[in-house]
């Protein structure tokens, strides 16, 4: 279980990085950044009930997180460049972090 934690906050604080490096340095329609760099504030609202193993806040970060996977896959098909790769990475953590959440939830319902 403690594997499920580990990987479900490294995920998330790593998907709050990734957003955040994406959106200020390396997003394509701005040289200056975007105002996009908000949706990072998202991902800040369940970061310390994962840190604290809140069962509920695993459970509504899981279907929170659905949201930046399907950004990320739409982003992966329609950006080039170097936002294509954090459009993979994106989507890649939030499967991560989903599954994860979801792993963890099961282990610690059936204890």
């Amino acid at each position: 279980m403690n594997k499920l934690y580990y990987l479900a906050a490294c995920s998330l604080i790593s998907l709050i990085i990734l957003n955040i490096t994406w959106e200020l340095f390396f997003n394509p329609l701005e040289k200056e950044g975007s105002w996009m760099v908000i949706k990072a504030i998202v991902l800040l609202l369940p970061l310390q009930g994962i840190l604290k193993k809140n069962l509920y806040t695993y459970q509504w970060a899981s279907m929170l997180i659905l949201i930046f996977f399907t950004e990320g896959t739409v982003r992966l098909y329609s950006e080039i460049g170097v936002s294509r790769y954090f459009a993979f990475f994106q989507t890649f953590l939030s499967i991560v972090f989903f599954l994860s959440t979801i792993f963890f939830c099961k282990k610690m319902n059936s204890k």
